[in-house]
């Protein structure tokens, strides 16, 4: 691993193992957990939980950007992983979905979530939700086992995406799917908000273009990608005043760039590690045997 990427992965495990030990009413002022943001922004990058079957208060620590398990179809008796599970506020939401015969795993790599979340399911009394903690580029998880991956806000704060979504290729069932919610870009933002480890670990200044971010879905071989929920994320000028200048703040804005928060959902092809070439004329290997469900020594394609 780079240098840059490794202290990437530091701050932001040092971010969230702060939030982790916060109490609610500070998360609540926070930018998507970054801390010491307005409660504008949380308001604007956190949708409304309560009202989804399962949600439990304790576990929602308002670090999200959209809803994704409301649109992951998980059903009864699947198995489901919840990418950066934090306080396992997805997680409790897809096992009421799932139901006593299913499986949901929570992966975080910050200790003290993984500590908080698993107190929570014990105080709730689960049996079938667990809490691993791993890296997301690298998941603690065998080959072809889950049904459904969710995420919330978590992939733009992996420094290598593409890795990532390799690896959910890798544990998804040939045929299962993900939702996942996530901050992408339209056209730049400046660099002086990417430059900064407050709004990095806040989910702004880590976030790809949306071309990009869809993009690597689309090269691994997920097929049926499709947009669920996009919504926009307007930061402040309070906020924006902190890095740039008034006359930045007002280049940006008349640029037409802009920070969206979407949900998309991708399936990963029942032949396992093929897909579609370009013209749709053939079947093209997109992976290897192992991280795709085929036999490794296969062709599969």
């Amino acid at each position: 691993m780079n240098t840059n990427a490794q202290g990437t992965k530091e701050m932001v495990r040092a971010k969230y193992a702060e939030i982790a030990q916060q109490d609610q009413t500070t998360n609540a002022s926070s930018c998507c957990g970054s801390g010491g943001c307005s409660t504008e922004v949380y308001n604007i990058m956190t949708d409304d939980y309560s009202g989804l079957k399962g949600y439990n208060p304790d576990a929602d620590l308002g670090l999200g950007c959209g809803l994704p398990t409301q649109f992951a179809g998980i059903k009864a008796g699947d198995t489901v992983l919840d990418l950066g599970s934090g306080a396992g506020n997805d997680c409790f939401v897809a096992r009421h979905e799932t139901g006593e015969d299913g499986r949901v795993i929570g992966v975080d790599f910050t200790p003290e979530m993984i500590a908080k979340a698993k107190a929570n399911a014990a105080k709730l009394g689960y049996q079938n939700v667990e809490f691993r903690q791993g890296d997301i580029e690298a998941l603690p998880l065998t080959s072809n086992i889950v049904d459904v991956v969710v995420s919330n806000c978590v992939l733009n704060l992996v420094p290598d995406k593409r890795k990532a979504f390799r690896e959910v290729l890798r544990v998804l069932k040939p045929g299962g799917h993900f939702s996942m919610s996530d901050v992408v870009l339209r056209g730049e933002i400046p660099a002086k908000l990417k430059e900064s480890a407050e709004m990095y670990a806040g989910c702004v200044a880590g976030a790809l273009p949306e071309n990009e971010y869809l993009g690597i879905i689309h090269d691994l071989g997920f097929e049926n990608v499709t947009i669920q929920k996009r919504k926009p994320i307007i930061v402040p000028d309070d906020i924006l005043a902190k890095y740039i200048s008034a006359e930045e703040i007002a280049a940006y804005k008349a640029s037409a760039a802009g920070t969206f928060s979407i949900t998309v959902s991708a399936t990963k092809p029942t032949e396992g590690c093929c897909a579609p070439n370009a013209e749709g004329t053939a079947k093209v290997k997109v992976a290897t045997g192992e991280e795709c469900g085929c036999d490794p020594k296969s062709g599969c394609c």
